[in-house]
């Protein structure tokens, strides 16, 4: 499905549509295929994900290179941001659809195979919300006790609160430099870290939903409201690393306009660092109070 990066960025809001699609569609099809495979029955769940990012490399690449040509033409530092936020809006709500399709399909499909579909991404949940009882987690999660396999920390706490600030930037700052590494090596490579990172989240909200769903929408308030931030985060990141590295595939290095492009791709960069330590301050110390 290949989309137009310019028409994508005029309606950016329609992304919603094609992300769901992506996603559904790799699910179904990957459990047509593999579900019943006794070899690939068992990395189901990253294989979805693998599906969702072949679907979305064309899109992913092409907006990148789009974003590289405005590097070339627009001088103007303040229009360039504009033009680089609605690059950001399209893919906030490329990865919103994701996260709607995984978490419906969570929620929707029989639990059986729910289990198998999303048992990396439940793991990982687990790994992150019960560290030291990752086994219980992940056993009432499958069994659907999710009482217990929801760990609730609704402390605001100033010094516990910067204690957790301090934990979760330490682990999305490494996401973060992975997706601006993957960006700028792989071209469109950051979108397997942004896909996995959607399946975990809609993992958790259907954790949080407890198989009902009435009870999606304040699941996606829940981890929305700092997961998007959080997510746009690595978008921008990983529109600066593919920036720079469209800019040297296209030897522009050396040039004018390359300096040009390294300070746009730098501002980004920064960008996406204060972005991110706004979400982990949303995360720990808004969402709580609300949900």
């Amino acid at each position: 499905m290949l989309l137009n990066p310019r028409k994508a960025e005029r309606k950016p809001w329609e992304m919603v549509i094609i992300g769901a699609l992506y996603a559904a569609i790799s699910l179904f099809l990957v459990d047509f295929l593999f579900l019943k495979n006794y070899v690939f029955e068992k990395h189901v769940s990253v294989l979805i994900v693998c599906f969702t990012v072949i679907f979305s490399i064309p899109f992913f690449f092409y907006m990148i290179k789009h974003e590289e040509e405005k590097d070339t033409k627009i001088k103007s530092q303040g229009k360039l941001v504009k033009e680089h936020g609605r690059a950001l809006a399209t893919l906030s709500f490329l990865f919103l659809g994701y996260v709607i399709a995984f978490s419906v399909l969570f929620i929707v499909v029989p639990k059986e195979t729910t289990n198998t579909n999303f048992k990396a991404q439940i793991e990982t949940y687990c790994l992150i919300n019960a560290r030291y009882n990752i086994e219980q987690c992940v056993s009432s999660a499958f069994e659907g006790n999710l009482l217990l396999a929801t760990d609730s920390r609704r402390t605001v706490n100033i010094k516990e609160g910067m204690d957790r600030v301090s934990t979760i930037l330490s682990n999305n700052f490494y996401v973060l430099l992975f997706a601006l590494l993957f960006s700028f090596l792989f071209g469109a490579g950051a979108i397997f870290i942004l896909v996995w990172n959607a399946s975990v989240i809609a993992s958790a909200i259907g954790i949080f939903a407890r198989s009902n769903l009435a009870n999606l929408p304040a699941g996606l308030g829940k981890y929305m409201l700092h997961g998007l931030p959080e997510v746009a985060s690595y978008f921008v990141a990983a529109l600066a690393g593919g920036i720079i590295g469209s800019a040297l595939i296209r030897q522009e290095f050396g040039k004018e306009r390359f300096w040009h492009i390294l300070q746009d791709s730098l501002d980004l960069i920064i960008l996406a660092l204060v972005i991110l330590i706004v979400s982990a301050f949303i995360e720990v110390f808004i969402t709580p109070l609300l949900f």
